[in-house]
């Protein structure tokens, strides 16, 4: 974890300040979603060029206009979700395991983000979950979920993504967007503090109309199609 401990060496006048306020906004409700995701998103980036990580965008204009919509990823490190936090102009909740919902800074994000946590050993647990996140989403809430389950340990191969991480979207009814991300191991899952750019692509959505035929498990395998061919694309 090199590179955390340089973010927090080179803000280490302001790391404390950062910290009370992730807590304080965690912890209230008179915020709303937007001002919590805003403040997340200062925060990351200033993190973000402190620990020497470049983000580049791609295919925003494939973000859905009106909010409502799940983000659909390959998983590839700790680090994932603060990039998409950088990346992502629309704010976001995420569904996160419970082996991670107690590490340490990321729990204060997951907070602030009003993570849903997900048991994946309990089906009652998860598929409850899954159904408030359909309800959330229903509503107007965007949500972020890693349909491989845990993250891959072949850096920028992408491992099967789960049907059942997709009945959320099927009961919303809402679009579908896929996304790449490469190279996201590379900030906190190396020991180093070599600079490092992230790429994210938002692929185009699928929306609700193409897929409403499809068994999960098929939207999973199309998903997990796209988003490999754009990996095998872009990683050169």
């Amino acid at each position: 974890m090199k590179r955390i401990l340089l973010m927090l060496l080179r803000n280490i006048l302001f790391a404390p300040i950062w910290f009370i306020r992730i807590c304080i906004y965690g912890k209230s409700d008179k915020y709303t979603e937007e001002q919590r995701y805003g403040l997340l998103k200062r925060l990351t980036i200033k993190a973000n060029k402190s620990g020497r990580v470049k983000i580049e965008s791609y295919g925003l204009e494939n973000i859905p206009k009106e909010n409502g919509f799940i983000i659909f990823p390959n998983h590839q490190g700790l680090y994932d979700v603060l990039g998409f936090i950088e990346s992502c102009p629309n704010p976001f909740s995420v569904v996160t395991k419970k082996e991670v919902k107690d590490v340490p800074f990321l729990k204060q994000i997951f907070t602030v983000l009003k993570a849903k946590v997900i048991d994946r050993e309990d089906i009652r647990q998860s598929m409850l979950i899954i159904k408030e996140m359909a309800e959330d989403v229903k509503e107007g809430r965007n949500y972020l979920i890693f349909a491989e389950g845990t993250r891959s340990k072949e850096e920028n191969k992408v491992q099967d993504f789960k049907g059942g991480s997709f009945k959320s979207a099927v009961i919303a009814k809402c679009p579908i967007l896929p996304a790449a991300i490469i190279d996201a191991y590379k900030p906190f899952d190396r020991n180093s503090i070599k600079k490092v750019t992230v790429q994210i692509h938002y692929l185009e959505p699928i929306y609700y109309e193409e897929y409403k035929d499809l068994k999960t498990t098929e939207i999973a395998r199309i998903v997990k199609e796209k988003i490999q061919i754009t990996i095998n694309e872009f990683n050169k």
